[in-house]
């Protein structure tokens, strides 16, 4: 992350519709029932009651959530800042909160995942939790069986297959830390975070499925064992029939390792600070950095905030469309939903395929009741036209929810009407990889506002301050910080404290707000106190001595009602800094006029002001993406000006950057 910027960044537009919850959602609320046994009167009320009590918030929570082996004796110990621990002294293990408790009782019948593969000839798979734990144990038999122990690292990249989660849960139950990766990732990926955590195991498949046809998984990591000289074997799932290459010795398929193994395995009684997994994110150096989650936290923080947040109740059919190679996945595919004891849907594939009908006819199948995605997603769905969802019986969903990256309000109106049949609330959550669940997000008692992720969640206090370490007034805005920890919160960098350090804590350790938690995010609050968010710190246009936030002039280009997309760069400009150029998808069917860009331009001038309306407006046919959806400003940005794009191999698509134009 790079230095924080000083200056305030200026709102052009003020939001002014508010949504309000129905009464039978909030009188039948998982907090409302909270909110009843603690006496509160109101939501301020109970989010300003747990944030200000954090740690008897936690406390509950914890003892709510959680099995212990044996009870933490305190909740948290804050004397090694920023090296915060959380329940010392306890014993827990994730998978035994999330699978064991749950098969050895009254929902061992239940359904743990519905599976739907991608290729739409092949079966959907119904797994129970009893099912799932002896699938469990028997592969952490297997593990054992080559010398995996408590403390060891292990790498699983893998399509999303219900033997993903099986291998993240068995790592996980025998104290074998996993560090997931996101199967789109080259074999270059894979060896710098299998190297990097030394892991002794890499768990994958021959191939995966994508558009319906089989793609080769295992040569990558072939390629990718050459330099990460700490594995010792290779454990191959059979998914897609494909031949591979083999070295004795070395590889293994997974039905071998786990033939004649035991349906049984104990569960190792773990210190809460023991490391859960390692998820490796993007930093601005280039060279991933290693996230450490704890069990303890991640016992307690994803059930916790999913409970809440979506108000999962027990009938419910839970679809967070995430990869578990990400974040999402890893807190509310796996370990939030499981703990909870709830049914959830795993897709294996893409949300065209074979056409852009596919998520709602399994919404429609599998009467799907709360549904979390990206907008990315949304946006993709808005360009191709709302006939495709009017197609499908969408009456069973409940709830909506957005992650992974401001949702524009334009995005969040379609969302509820198409999606949400102009009704359903929608969860805008607002997190990180670091976080390790929901921080600023709506509780299904929250009056909503399109395009805000609304306030800090209960338990939280997460503010926004300025260069000095002054919260912000209403109207204003600032850094994203967390003045207190949290149980779900990242505990290091594998194998680089310095890092850690600087990019988290520095900021504020010379003030007066020492082991504040700098989030890299910059947002406003509304005279309301709703919050905002504007992107990252970096991601802030100066034009004319005012510093515009990108997204925001995005945000007024995509409610253009014939664009779906854009990105927004600053051109350098002798005059006012920077000027704003615009890269615009159009929706389908939207042909390209000569005087289009100038409507664009006038659209974002009669929204925004002459001051953020762009200079230029370009059209594309698309924009580059991260794996998880996100437009790559800084991509378009190196490309249009004629710099280095840098490393463009890990892109969802990178034959996109070809199509942005030079424009200097």
């Amino acid at each position: 992350m790079a230095e924080a910027k000083t200056g305030k960044t200026k709102v052009f537009q003020e939001e002014t519709r508010i949504f309000e919850p129905p009464k039978d959602l909030v009188e039948n609320s998982n907090v409302m029932k909270y909110m009843k046994k603690k006496g509160f009167k109101t939501e301020k009320e109970l989010r300003e009651w747990c944030s200000k009590n954090y740690i008897e918030f936690w406390d509950e929570m914890a003892k709510e959530y959680a099995d212990w082996f044996k009870p933490y004796t305190k909740v948290m110990d804050d004397s090694g800042m920023p090296y915060f621990k959380w329940f010392t002294g306890g014993e827990v293990n994730v998978t035994y909160n999330c699978v064991d408790r749950h098969a050895k009782g009254a929902k061992k019948d239940k359904v743990a995942y519905i599976w739907v593969p991608e290729p739409t000839d092949q079966a959907t798979q119904k797994i129970t939790y009893g099912e799932l734990y002896k699938e469990i144990n028997k592969f952490a038999n297997g593990l054992k069986s080559l010398g995996l122990n408590k403390g060891d690292r292990a790498s699983i990249y893998m399509p999303m297959i219900p033997q993903l989660p099986i291998a993240v849960l068995a790592c996980a139950k025998i104290g074998v830390i996993h560090s997931v990766v996101f199967s789109g990732f080259s074999s270059k990926g894979l060896s710098d975070r299998a190297a990097d955590c030394g892991s002794k195991v890499i768990i994958t498949t021959d191939g995966l499925f994508r558009r319906g046809k089989p793609i080769p998984l295992k040569p990558n990591v072939d390629e990718a064992v050459e330099g990460a000289p700490t594995v010792e074997h290779v454990i191959v799932f059979k998914r897609a029939g494909l031949d591979v290459a083999w070295k004795e010795g070395r590889d293994i398929w997974w039905d071998d390792l786990v033939a004649g193994k035991s349906e049984e395995c104990e569960p190792e009684k773990l210190d809460p600070e023991h490391r859960l997994y390692i998820l490796y994110t993007s930093g601005t150096t280039g060279k991933p950095k290693g996230i450490e989650h704890a069990q303890g936290g991640n016992a307690v923080g994803p059930a916790q905030t999913l409970h809440w947040v979506f108000d999962l109740k027990e009938d419910d059919i839970w679809w967070c469309t995430a990869d578990i190679g990400w974040v999402t996945g890893h807190s509310y595919i796996v370990y939030g939903p499981l703990n909870l004891g709830v049914t959830g849907i795993m897709y294996e594939g893409s949300p065209d395929f074979p056409d852009f009908g596919r998520w709602w006819s399994i919404v429609q199948e599998h009467k799907v009741t709360k549904f979390y995605t990206a907008p990315t997603a949304i946006r993709m769905f808005m360009k191709q036209g709302s006939e495709w969802p009017a197609k499908y019986d969408l009456s069973s969903l409940k709830l909506l929810g957005s992650v992974g990256e401001p949702i524009n309000p334009e995005a969040w109106m379609w969302y509820r009407e198409h999606i949400g049949g102009g009704k359903l609330q929608i969860m805008d959550t607002w997190w990180q990889t670091e976080t390790g669940t929901f921080v600023l997000s709506p509780l299904p008692i929250t009056p909503l506002k399109p395009g805000s992720c609304t306030f800090p969640l209960p338990g939280f206090n997460t503010t926004i301050y300025d260069e000095e370490g002054n919260e912000v007034p209403l109207g204003e805005g600032g850094n994203v910080v967390n003045e207190t920890p949290w149980p779900a919160m990242l505990r290091a960098f594998w194998g680089d404290t310095e890092r850690y350090m600087k990019e988290y804590w520095q900021f504020y350790w010379d003030t007066p707000k020492r082991g504040t938690y700098l989030a890299g995010d910059k947002a406003t609050r509304d005279k309301d106190g709703y919050y905002w968010i504007q992107g990252r710190i970096d991601d802030v246009l100066s034009v004319a001595g005012h510093r515009i936030a990108n997204a925001e002039v995005e945000s007024a280009l995509v409610a253009h009602p014939k664009i779906a997309e854009a990105a927004v760069v600053g051109k350098p400009d002798a005059i006012k800094g920077e000027s704003i150029v615009a890269f615009a998808v159009l929706n389908v069917g939207v042909e390209q006029t000569p005087d289009l860009a100038k409507d664009a331009i006038t659209f974002v001038r009669k929204t925004l002001g002459p001051v953020a309306a762009p200079s230029e407006v370009h059209f594309v046919n698309d924009l580059p993406k991260t794996r998880s959806g996100k437009i790559m400003r800084r991509v378009v940005k190196a490309k249009c000006l004629g710099n280095p794009t840098g490393d463009i191999s890990t892109l969802l698509n990178p034959e996109a950057v070809d199509g942005i134009p030079l424009i200097v």
